[in-house]
């Protein structure tokens, strides 16, 4: 009976074996759906810098700046969600020429601009608060997710369709898939902008240009395998 068993045994693995080695006909193409996006909105990260030689009275200095900047954003009527202190310090720095020591004093405010035509009171105003250092302007589209899977379906297409053009020269055709891998990434470039330029312009009623939003890329990139039949 145990000899019975065991000759079932190995007749059952060499049959699992065999069907484990068994190739399936198979194409792996790659595909990117690319949808192009004119931004609605931008992320804004502004900074008070304040120096001088005494760490309390830079910081108070700071501070007061900072609670005039939080003031005019309140009066754009953002919602509170939209602006956030992003961080916070006060470095000691020290001269070594004059062997003194002295402070610097930052905070960084970053703001959700859900209205482009805001941008140039938002920035003029900040500008006139105190802001003396701009990090970055980020733009985006309140429609991400909706644009991204459009750039998917787009991604997979783009696959089938470069999969079947391989296949056409040879009698055979595509198949289910058999796996999809995701190889997609999320990137946000950062737009020139021709920043406080209506600062410069000598007619204050004139037109103002200062932002060039331009167009961001939402891309989707997949690797998909297909069966051939």
């Amino acid at each position: 009976m145990k000899k019975a068993l065991l000759i079932l045994s190995v007749l059952f693995i060499s049959m699992s074996y065999g069907q484990e080695v068994k190739q399936v006909p198979q194409i792996n193409v790659s595909g990117e759906g690319k949808v192009k996006v004119i931004p609605d909105q931008a992320t804004v990260a502004v900074t008070v810098e304040t120096k001088g030689n005494n760490a309390k009275e830079v910081k108070k200095q700071n501070d007061e700046k900072i609670e005039a900047v939080l003031k005019f954003i309140k009066k754009m009527n953002l919602a509170p969600t939209d602006y956030k202190t992003q961080r916070v310090s006060l470095n000691p720095q020290y001269d070594y020429e004059k062997k003194k020591h002295s402070y610097n004093a930052t905070q960084t405010i970053e703001i959700l601009l859900r209205d482009l035509l805001k941008y140039d009171e938002l920035m003029e105003g900040l500008v006139d608060q105190g802001i003396n250092r701009i990090d970055n302007v980020t733009f985006q589209s309140s429609k991400l997710a909706q644009y991204q899977s459009e750039a998917r379906k787009l991604a997979m297409k783009e696959a089938k369709l470069k999969a079947e053009d391989y296949v056409s020269v040879l009698g055979q055709k595509v198949g289910r898939a058999m796996t999809i891998s995701d190889n997609s990434q999320t990137y946000y470039p950062q737009p020139m902008y021709a920043a406080m330029k209506t600062m410069e312009m000598s007619d204050a009623s004139a037109p103002r240009e200062t932002l060039a939003v331009g167009e961001i890329n939402i891309t989707a990139n997949v690797t998909v395998s297909f069966i051939l039949e």
